[in-house]
């Protein structure tokens, strides 16, 4: 038994190790664009991973705070102020959303996912890959700030006004180009590239191209910084992380809900619709991580919302984001080689130990 444990965790390691990579920048982000603190979101991850990856039995799927509710989280915590006070409000809302998903598992709601069609499930995930190319292009460039006619420009139609709206936008684009981060970019691509396709190289499962191409990219930084080069990448392009100096810092950035929260009829029609929308969104993942199982193993869902609200009501208790399972790190983590949800765990561990050992060292 032993043994099998441990040949698990080292078949997984690398994959989880993947997974964190991918999930650290992600959280992150997705708390800031909710207008939640920036720690909500890491929190989300390391619950999300521990706990709902303990008890789900899913064996890809991974979950943490979802792009698909940032609309949701951004929109509810302005109604309720917009300031810290309004989010301890709003994760009140979380917990009921919690609540909600129990209670959807238990009546065995989950069963619902047996009637979504296909296409639906590749429209999501075509839906979502769209987005996240759209949104990291700027970045791979070293624009990190929405140019202001973004929205005008997506959400426009095809139209002379678009096409001259696109023009004006890459017009933008080329005069705030960062020739440092095309430098990190390239090299960061040619890495992940190289690693694929060298059978040699794509063989070290214990040394993931994800893991190279960050380090690599960090490396790279810090001699354009040392050297005094115009390729170096300030800090305000850079990954935020709040680094603790001492135990009541650390205590200081963790917010717990206030529970006067659930006297208000605005709270509970937050959490009613995170409930539904959450949901929906985990077992459409749920359905997409399956078919990316190569052993083709099946998912209870039933069981998977029961985690999912577990999920919830820890990661709100403690002020985190509320969470789903979600599609981009799922993929990663198939594409990385997991062979068991023990993936998901080492991945939530290692934002855990990762956050609290070396904050300083994830910023650069």
């Amino acid at each position: 038994m032993k043994k099998n444990i441990k040949a698990e965790l080292s078949q997984n390691f690398a994959s989880g190790l993947v997974v964190f990579l991918v999930a650290l920048p992600l959280c992150l982000g997705i708390a800031l664009a909710s207008g939640a603190p920036p720690l909500s979101g890491v929190i989300a991850g390391i619950i999300g991973g521990i706990v709902v990856g303990a008890l789900s039995n899913s064996n890809i799927s991974v979950s943490g705070p979802a792009a698909g509710l940032t609309a949701i989280v951004l929109t509810a915590i302005t109604d309720l102020g917009g300031d810290l006070k309004a989010f301890e409000l709003f994760l009140c809302a979380g917990l009921i959303a919690g609540i909600l998903q129990l209670v959807l598992g238990f009546i065995r709601a989950g069963s619902i996912s047996n009637y979504f069609p296909n296409n639906v499930i590749e429209g999501m995930l075509a839906g979502i890959g769209i987005i996240i190319v759209l949104k990291q292009i700027p970045h791979a460039f070293g624009i990190d700030t929405d140019y202001e006619g973004n929205e005008k420009l997506f959400n426009g139609g095809l139209n002379l006004e678009y096409f001259k709206e696109l023009m004006i936008y890459f017009k933008t684009l080329i005069q705030d180009i960062h020739p440092g981060a095309v430098v990190v970019t390239l090299v960061s691509i040619a890495i992940l590239l190289t690693w694929e396709n060298v059978p040699a190289l794509r063989k070290l499962k214990m040394l993931p191209g994800a893991l190279v191409a960050v380090v690599a990219g960090i490396l790279l930084n810090q001699l354009f910084i040392s050297t005094g080069s115009v390729l170096a990448i300030s800090s305000e392009h850079l990954v935020p992380l709040p680094v603790p100096k001492s135990a009541e810092d650390f205590k200081n950035l963790i917010t717990l809900p206030n529970f006067s929260g659930f006297t208000n009829p605005k709270v509970w029609i937050i959490g009613g619709t995170i409930a539904i929308v959450a949901s929906i969104e985990t077992l459409l993942c749920i359905e997409a991580s399956d078919r990316l199982d190569t052993k083709r193993r099946i998912t209870d869902t039933n069981l998977e919302l029961k985690a999912q609200g577990i999920g919830n009501l820890f990661s709100s208790l403690i002020g985190g984001l509320p969470m789903t399972s979600v599609v981009v790190r799922s993929s990663a983590n198939a594409n990385a080689g997991a062979t068991s949800k023990s993936s998901a765990i080492i991945h939530g561990v290692l934002l855990l130990v990762c956050v609290l050992s070396i904050p300083f060292i994830l910023n650069l």
